[in-house]
């Protein structure tokens, strides 16, 4: 029998329910696994009898393991690498596309201090934010993205997606989560959903705020996000301000029409109240001109966004692609910021050199590296 995450809430609720559980034991039993990562089921204490029959029956305390960890030299950005559980029944390996994947998370450090707030620095010190994936490898074929090459294999379930962040948790405390590692979240929203809302309860009572999911533009989904996880933050991935170059760069662009994306931005806002971060690769010659900074200005004028302005991160030598000039990025960022009033930051990277930084996760194994200095968060974009 295939077992199952404990931290798969949907899954452990079920099945609590359907044997006469009361599924409010599900917390204590997070709480201890958490604590005691190398625990067995009975020696939670005070549990009913059949739950500890059912946990043993049916559920792993982790269904993944922190197979490698890399540090950027500069000790702002860690890697996890994950692996995830095969299943074995009768010696033979049940046919599981995701048995002995790995799927990748960051944990971005920064300092607090080094943003501001009413014009001074920002109070308290180092918060890290963790960047998750959703989904073995991506269907949506970005050609600028190594995560794209990999080519689809899987969905994560709830549970594996909850396990980055109790894996992460051992290494720093986790203050932001960002949905923008492997996969594309909205394809896999239900378990999405679900793992965001795991996360919100105890023991990791995260704040909706410091939540952010991040998708190409799934337009259907967008539409029901904000009625199903109030309060979480949308980050598009835009990348370019026409439909003709975001289908030249984004394949999956052609299924998500760019008016009928701006169409469901424009609900969204309405419905949240909150302002939506715009991702936009810089890629030499495509979309980093002064004639692309004023349609992307016209595009968004209407709406209550941060621009965030990526410096596009190779994927080998072989790369189409090449990285727009300082200049170049400068030009565009004072176009929508004193044109269109449009306030755009320019992304520091991090974890270039552990394939850590956007656009770089596939599975790989760099060398690992020494700690260092931290950086700003992207929850200083919030302000």
């Amino acid at each position: 029998m295939k077992m199952k995450s404990v931290f798969d809430a949907p899954e452990i609720k079920s099945e609590f329910e359907s044997a006469g559980i009361n599924p409010n034991f599900m917390i204590p039993i997070w709480k201890y696994v958490i604590q005691n990562p190398d625990c067995v089921w009975d020696e939670i204490p005070s549990l009913p009898t059949a739950a500890y029959t059912l946990l043993h029956s049916k559920f792993e305390t982790f269904t993944s393991s922190l197979h490698s960890l890399f540090h950027s030299s500069d000790g702002t950005t860690s890697k996890l690498l994950i692996k995830l559980q095969c299943y074995l029944m009768n010696s033979y390996l049940i046919l599981d596309l995701k048995n002995g994947a790995f799927v990748e998370a960051v944990i971005m450090r920064y300092d607090t201090r080094l943003g501001m707030c009413g014009g001074k620095p920002r109070p308290g010190g180092v918060r890290s934010t963790l960047c998750i994936s959703s989904q073995v490898g991506c269907k949506m074929g970005c050609t600028f993205c190594a995560t794209g090459s990999m080519g689809f294999k899987s969905n994560l379930t709830s549970g594996e997606i909850v396990e980055q962040l109790v894996h992460a948790s051992r290494l720093a405390d986790i203050r932001n989560i960002v949905f923008m590692g492997m996969g594309e979240p909205l394809n896999n929203y239900n378990a999405v959903v679900e793992s965001v809302r795991a996360m919100l309860k105890q023991p990791f009572q995260l704040s909706p705020k410091r939540i952010t999911i991040s998708t190409v533009g799934v337009v259907h989904a967008i539409n029901k996000l904000h009625n199903d996880l109030p309060g979480i933050s949308l980050a598009v991935s835009l990348h370019a301000p026409v439909q003709e170059i975001r289908c030249q760069i984004m394949p999956a662009a052609r299924a998500f029409p760019l008016q009928k994306l701006m169409d469901a931005l424009q609900a969204f806002q309405k419905n949240s109240q909150q302002k939506i971060f715009i991702e936009y690769i810089m890629l030499d010659g495509v979309n980093d001109q002064e004639e692309n900074a004023h349609q992307l200005g016209e595009l968004l004028k209407t709406f209550q966004v941060v621009i965030n302005l990526i410096p596009f991160n190779p994927i080998g030598s072989t790369s189409q692609f090449k990285t727009s000039t300082k200049q170049s990025v400068s030009i565009f960022q004072k176009i929508l910021r004193e044109t269109y009033n449009i306030r755009t930051t320019v992304r520091k990277e991090m974890g270039q050199d552990i394939s850590g930084a956007c656009g770089q996760l596939v599975v790989n194994q760099p060398d690992n590296k020494r700690p260092a200095e931290p950086l700003r968060d992207i929850e200083d974009l919030h302000l």
